[in-house]
């Protein structure tokens, strides 16, 4: 029986090539598997038709944008997700949502292997081979850019050669990863890490120096799940659609880095992520209304921990699914309303209002109707620093 692969394909040249590359290097049939997560660009008919006619004896597309705000987004909004407290994760998101993707249709058309188009320096190879081992430990894992030395020109020789039917003649300066969570540029001018941004790199921002009308929204939260958008109902993908639109007119979310890579060297991303950076900021803001203070102080350290074993491509860990309980746990009385001014680049936090709040009023006003016994103040100071104060007259008489 003829071997067969799995390849994740992006319609781009690259994969195109690979299809034809990896048959002829291994011998196997090649099965294309095109995943949407809301990166936009050609209709995925087209793509699936297109790996067709570069060689796949199957193509398979699968619209996975709903799958993956509810079940990749949604998680890291619930932990606030911002790997060296800047980035949303944008790409390492999606990378697990394809994977389940791979090794299902690796099941369905017995195949052995699944490949990916990743090089030996980023991220994304550990994400797609660690991802794949952890649900089914049986599948080899090949990278032909990595594993065969396939460089781009000479996928662009295979392709003039084997007259591929694509085109291998415009080439972007940068390396873009993009999907409804948010958009990576990398490589090109930027890696000098002295040379600003340009506005051409971005797309799905707009310029937050230029003069613009604020825009100001309300995001309801049940539970820690953006549930309505200005008093209407929405789907987590729709709460991430509007939000990109709009926070993405105000210029909001672009992130401009030195990342630490999981590989061990530090690399320049511009990032923009307008729906993702509006939808933590208002769930952030509604979890100090809501979560009780020691568990508030606790999640931090979880949220930081979640989106570095995220970050590095362990979303199929015991870990992080244990990680994933506490979350949500944590998010059970994370339910109200936030408003939030969008202007210039910033996700501006006005207003909070929750029925499950811990805020009381009483408490905290200096008015009349203080409910606070200040008179209680006195003997908790002195009970709290006792240790220390203990501590320092040993060390005074030193």
């Amino acid at each position: 029986m003829t071997e067969r692969v799995v390849l994740a394909y992006s319609g781009g040249l690259d994969t195109s090539v690979a299809i034809g590359w990896i048959a002829e290097e291994t011998g196997a049939e090649v099965i294309a598997v095109a995943v949407d997560v809301g990166q936009g660009g050609e209709d995925l008919d087209v793509i699936r038709k297109r790996a067709l006619a570069c060689g796949a004896v199957e193509a398979e597309v699968a619209d996975a944008k709903d799958e993956f705000a509810d079940e990749y987004c949604l998680p890291a909004i619930k932990a606030n997700a911002l790997y060296m407290d800047r980035y949303p994760l944008v790409s390492a998101l999606s990378r697990p949502t394809i994977v389940k993707h791979l090794v299902a249709a690796a099941k369905k058309h017995g195949a052995s292997t699944v490949a990916h188009g990743c090089t030996g320096k980023g991220n994304d190879q550990v994400r797609f081979e660690a991802g794949i081992s952890s649900l089914a430990p049986d599948l080899k894992c090949i990278a032909p850019v990595r594993d065969y030395a396939m460089t781009r020109d000479k996928a662009i020789a295979f392709c003039e050669a084997k007259s591929l039917p694509i085109a291998t003649t415009k080439k972007s300066p940068y390396s873009i990863d993009q999907n409804v969570f948010g958009r990576a540029v990398e490589t090109g001018f930027l890696e000098d890490i002295w040379n600003a941004p340009i506005e051409d790199i971005y797309e799905y921002t707009a310029n937050p120096a230029e003069p613009r009308e604020a825009d100001e929204v309300v995001i309801s939260f049940k539970e820690g799940v953006p549930v309505a958008i200005d008093g209407r109902p929405v789907t987590v993908l729709q709460a991430i659609q509007q939000l990109n639109e709009r926070a993405g007119a105000q210029g909001i979310g672009r992130i401009d880095m030195v990342e630490d890579r999981l590989v061990g060297i530090k690399s320049r991303e511009v990032y923009e992520a307008p729906g993702a950076i509006a939808l933590i900021t208002a769930h952030q803001e509604l979890e100090n209304v809501t979560v009780e203070r020691e568990l508030a102080r606790y999640k931090r350290q979880v949220e930081q921990r979640w989106g570095e074993l995220v970050y590095d491509g362990l979303w199929f860990s015991p870990l992080k699914r244990a990680l994933d309980g506490f979350i949500n746990d944590a998010n059970q009385h994370v339910t109200g309303d936030i408003r939030m001014t969008l202007h210039g680049g910033r996700a501006v936090v006005t207003g909070r209002k929750s029925a499950s709040a811990l805020y009381d009023f009483n408490l905290a006003t200096y008015d009349t109707g203080d409910t606070f016994d200040q008179s209680l103040s006195k003997g908790f100071i002195e009970i709290f620093g006792l240790s220390s104060k203990i501590a320092a007259r040993r060390d005074l008489s030193a």
